[in-house]
């Protein structure tokens, strides 16, 4: 069926709809994986996007149980050069299509990703439409520019859990790093950690629980005494959607848990704990996804290559007396880890575990471990 991608400065791109059919609006951003289509489409922090998948052939390894990120699809859209009607995957359990149209997902397929990705660098993220339903440019760019914004919207409070639950499952030992066993000291408890679900994705509480940790999923909107209420021994702070300025609620408890209890965040967890400290944020052109970004360690001059997700960035310049930079961005030198001066609090703008992704940042799960233990 045919269908139009329509952004909101009138750009039409044209191909062929597979998924669901209808008609959808979103933030478009690309995302420069090769793999991993799965985990991004499960990810709560592409909530209110559609994703165009830089790497040409998706679908070919079909959708399994094992590799979602939370319950199911979030994104708002699936962009591909080429889809692959067929699955070819031992751990295959349906196609991409019939997955996404079991979701009421839409997808476009024929599309010329590479002139998207490119108009999208140069101009930056923007609002689009894609329909199966309406064919005229004109209109579909009207619908578009009234589309919300993602700083428009509290997504957070959409992709949150509705209740405090535990989480015990740990990384499946297939994919698990050789020497990155938990270091569980015999006869110690497991050091409790309160997780603020933003947007969890999955494979971050599995770390925290193979790094030795019990954990404890919470609510964004929970408040710091009910956090404290639970004894953790520290707090993690999750990746989500969205502009962070629209969570003042999760702010405002990180600020009162500062000092009291060590405090890790990740992606939106970062941005959290910036503007808790009193920082400033602030949107880049078309944001970092993919998982093939380096970060210097500015302390060890060190390189990982990361995973990213993100679409705000700390303005580091914001906190020069509270923090200190601990990593960079080196495609555009944007900060991607801070590490509180005065108090048991650090972060990283990218995701150390790995799904998907590769595993070059995993050891700052134990760091967190030993800021709990004093290890």
């Amino acid at each position: 069926m045919d269908a139009l991608l329509v952004l909101e400065d009138g750009t039409v791109f044209r191909g062929r709809s597979f998924g669901a059919t209808g008609e959808r609006t979103g933030e478009v951003v690309f995302n420069t994986g090769m793999t991993g289509y799965q985990e991004i489409l499960t990810d709560p922090s592409y909530r209110g996007q559609m994703v165009v998948m830089t790497y040409p052939h998706i679908g070919n390894t079909g959708v399994n149980d094992q590799d979602p990120e939370s319950v199911g699809p979030h994104v708002r859209g699936l962009i591909v050069r080429d889809m692959s009607p067929r699955e070819s995957s031992w751990r295959a359990r349906q196609t991409l299509d019939r997955y996404l149209r079991d979701h009421e997902i839409m997808a476009l397929t024929d599309v010329d990703t590479r002139a998207l990705t490119r108009h999208t660098r140069n101009y930056g993220a923007m609002r689009g439409v894609i329909s199966t339903t309406d064919l005229h440019p004109d209109s579909l760019r009207q619908k578009a520019l009234a589309a919300p914004t993602t700083s428009d919207e509290d997504l957070v409070a959409q992709v949150t859990c509705p209740e405090p639950y535990e989480w015990t499952e740990p990384v499946d030992e297939a994919w698990r790093e050789p020497g990155g066993e938990a270091q569980v000291v015999e006869g110690k408890a497991r050091p409790h950690v309160v997780a603020y679900d933003c947007g969890l994705k999955r494979n971050i509480l599995r770390q925290l629980v193979s790094s030795g940790c019990r954990v404890t999923v919470v609510p964004a909107h929970i408040p710091a005494a009910d956090v404290l209420a639970l004894h953790p021994d520290g707090v993690f702070l999750s990746n989500g959607p969205g502009d962070p300025q629209n969570v003042p609620y999760t702010v405002e408890s990180v600020r009162a848990l500062l000092g009291r209890v060590p405090v890790f965040g990740i992606c939106l967890g970062h941005q959290i704990l910036a503007l808790a400290l009193g920082g400033r944020i602030y949107k880049l052109k078309f944001g970092h996804h993919g998982s093939n970004h380096p970060v210097k360690d500015v302390r060890t001059a060190k390189i990982a290559i990361t995973a990213q997700n993100h679409n705000f960035a700390v303005d580091m310049g914001s906190l020069e007396d509270e923090a200190e930079l601990t990593h960079i961005n080196l495609y555009d030198s944007t900060v991607e880890g801070m590490r509180c001066r005065h108090l048991p609090a650090f972060s990283v703008q990218y995701h150390p575990e790995a799904a998907p992704g590769p595993h070059d940042a995993s050891p700052l799960f134990q760091d967190f471990v030993k800021l709990m233990t004093g290890g």
